[in-house]
């Protein structure tokens, strides 16, 4: 009975939260992993996408390709650090759990690039848990 008496007049959104929050934990103990460590390329354009992905296959070091071709905040190397299981678009959710764990120097990276609603994704993982 106390939370009820804390929420005041958010108990519908509380319940909610808490509902979803109890069907996330479930899901994660089911599939296991729960996080991921990304590092990402992302271009607008299919073109852009296309260079970046010649530059990376003739061996340039993933970060330093994010840092010349990404069209987004995670310029820095493309790293976009630990994402959590729902907080990503599902194409690029897919993906990223799919993916065995790499470095920027070894990379294993999506090809062909994912498409979002943000444009085109080279995706690599570099942990999981």
């Amino acid at each position: 009975m106390p939370p009820k008496g804390k929420d005041g007049g958010s108990k519908g959104k509380e319940k909610k939260e808490d509902g979803k929050g109890d069907e996330k934990e479930k899901g994660k103990a089911v599939k296991g992993g729960t996080a991921v460590k990304v590092r990402h390329i992302l271009c607008e354009k299919h073109g852009k996408i296309t260079e970046a992905m010649e530059k990376l296959k003739a061996g340039v070091k993933f970060d330093e390709v994010a840092r010349t071709y990404s069209e987004d905040k995670a310029r820095s190397g493309g790293d976009l650090g630990w994402m959590i299981r729902g907080s990503m678009v599902g194409p690029f959710q897919e993906a990223a759990f799919a993916l065995p764990i790499s470095t920027v120097n070894q990379p294993v990276y999506t090809d062909p690039p994912i498409k979002t609603n943000f444009g085109y994704h080279i995706i690599l993982v570099e942990g999981k848990k």
